[in-house]
């Protein structure tokens, strides 16, 4: 089933601006992306390990591409904030009195201190003013204005301009409830390139969903792109997941879309024995619409969403240096849920089942990461139809990287 095609663009040639040592692995990635599916092959390992191609991501991806950060309600009102530090960019996310959201550095310009620092701040607040707890310089968080300085005391005996005086400040959407953010001021919007999949998410509406829990696992020893791969694909099932996820979300049925550019989807069924044995799921032909089942949706670099009956569970992966990521799991849940009678039960079993699937998949990472660094280096593998995503990732690898 074809949701969304776009025509292969002609990668290009290895940039010269790349490092003289990324220029073979850059040259790789041309050649696999440019392989059908059907030849389609992993990336090298030094694609997975090479401290330079980290640096290239982080300058030609990172710094440059729209990145889901955080669930818009984790900024509910005027005044509220977020702290975030993406890539060494130390941010924060605040909402104004008109509603709108604001990311800004939290870098005083003063003395370079942390405005928010982690020791005495909390990650999550509210407050009328941005005020730096080194020597109480203030900024404003309204409106037009958010950023800039209110307030130096004891600066008046020297030259300072305090109307030039203001906290740089980086783009900031929302998409379906999620907060889009982007370092890079030269960029174009987010939403056009995520039209199709808005289109494929509508009918489930998670703009309005409620987060009922979250949780971080922080220092991973992989690279990101090996969590990204392996949250991408539902092949694992049968291996990774055999206990847990395999029978009742059998991966061998999942039905990948024939997608390209930033984003994916797949489409996985109950299997018959969590609906009663009802013979729907891979024998049926009916719409998807008359499937229980659960749709996962991902847009590249590092982002995926699982929609299931009734909840939904977002995953944000961020790279922390070449071969270790951060990864956030985020539950979430149709509006007036976790006010119905039973639900706090519900939510001790969702927070059992994020932390054993995760915990199996980081056994599965962490494997990979370790077969990536062995000796000799391990030859490029062969994709299943079930991969598919990978090898788009691949192309869009190619697009940004080349």
């Amino acid at each position: 089933m074809t949701l969304h095609r776009t025509e292969a663009k002609e990668p290009a040639a290895p940039s010269s601006l790349a490092p003289e040592g990324l220029r073979a692995t850059l040259a790789e990635l041309r050649r696999l992306a440019e392989l059908p599916l059907e030849r389609g092959q992993t990336l090298p390992s030094q694609a997975y390990t090479s401290p330079e191609l980290y640096e290239w991501e982080v300058e030609r991806i990172f710094r440059r591409e729209w990145l889901c950060v955080a669930r818009a309600e984790e900024i509910p009102q005027p005044g509220s904030y977020l702290r975030l530090d993406i890539l060494g960019t130390p941010l924060v996310i605040t909402r104004d009195e008109e509603g709108e959201l604001h990311a800004l550095s939290r870098v005083c310009r003063h003395r370079f201190m942390d405005l928010l620092p982690p020791e005495t701040a909390p990650e999550h607040g509210c407050l009328e003013r941005l005020t730096c707890p080194y020597h109480t310089w203030a900024y404003r968080l309204n409106g037009q204005y958010a950023g800039q300085l209110a307030g130096a005391p004891l600066m008046q005996r020297v030259d300072f301009d305090r109307a030039g005086c203001r906290l740089p400040a980086h783009r900031v959407e929302v998409w379906n409830g999620f907060v889009m953010l982007n370092l890079d001021p030269g960029a174009g919007p987010a939403a056009p390139e995520l039209r199709g999949l808005d289109l494929r998410l509508n009918s489930h509406g998670i703009a309005n969903w409620v987060s009922v829990h979250t949780q971080t696992w922080e220092g991973v020893p992989a690279n990101w792109k090996v969590a990204v791969e392996n949250g991408s694909e539902n092949y694992h099932h049968m291996g990774t997941h055999a206990q847990s996820l395999d029978p009742v979300l059998p991966g061998r049925y999942t039905e990948v879309d024939e997608c390209d550019g930033r984003w994916f989807t797949m489409f996985t069924p109950l299997s018959d024995a969590e609906r009663g044995g009802t013979g729907l799921g891979r024998h049926s032909r009916s719409g998807r619409g008359a499937r229980p089942g659960m749709l996962i949706a991902g847009i590249f670099p590092q982002f995926v969403l699982a929609v299931l009956p009734g909840s939904a569970i977002s995953i944000r992966w961020l790279p922390t240096g070449p071969a270790t990521h951060d990864t956030r799991i985020t539950a979430m849940v149709p509006p007036g849920v976790p006010d119905t009678p039973g639900f706090a039960e519900q939510l001790v079993d969702i927070r059992a089942q994020i932390a054993r699937i995760q915990e199996e998949d980081l056994v599965a990472v962490r494997g990979v990461q370790r077969g990536l660094d062995s000796h000799p280096t391990p030859s490029n593998g062969r994709f299943s139809h079930l991969e598919r995503p990978l090898w788009q990732f691949q192309r869009y690898l190619a697009e940004r990287l080349l």
